[in-house]
């Protein structure tokens, strides 16, 4: 079995929760507790790495996003550190690309 993964949160995603459901939130929690603590970098259909992407924050390249229904968690690894960041949360609307949500 992989070892298991830390998760933290940069600063700022809190503020991206609050703004977010109630139910969203708690699915979006899930998601993480779920996906990120064994395998973060390995790619599924909900979880792909975004190559060559710059967010307008700071991240540990490449840059990883996790699909939940409409929302996307942006988030970076530190294999060495079992250590997976949480950048950004975002809801994606249909029809609108990664570049013009963040």
């Amino acid at each position: 079995m992989a070892k298991a993964y830390a998760i933290e949160y940069a600063e700022g995603v809190r503020d991206d929760f609050k703004v977010l459901p109630a139910r969203a939130r708690r699915e979006i929690a899930d998601a993480i507790d779920e996906q990120l603590h064994h395998v973060p970098t390995r790619a599924t259909r909900n979880r792909k790495p975004l190559p060559g992407f710059r967010p307008p924050w700071e991240h540990r390249p490449p840059l990883w996003e996790l699909r939940v229904r409409q929302y996307r968690v942006y988030y970076d690894v530190d294999k060495e550190a079992a250590l997976v960041t949480i950048r950004a949360v975002r809801r994606k609307p249909p029809h609108r690309t990664t570049e013009e949500i963040v």
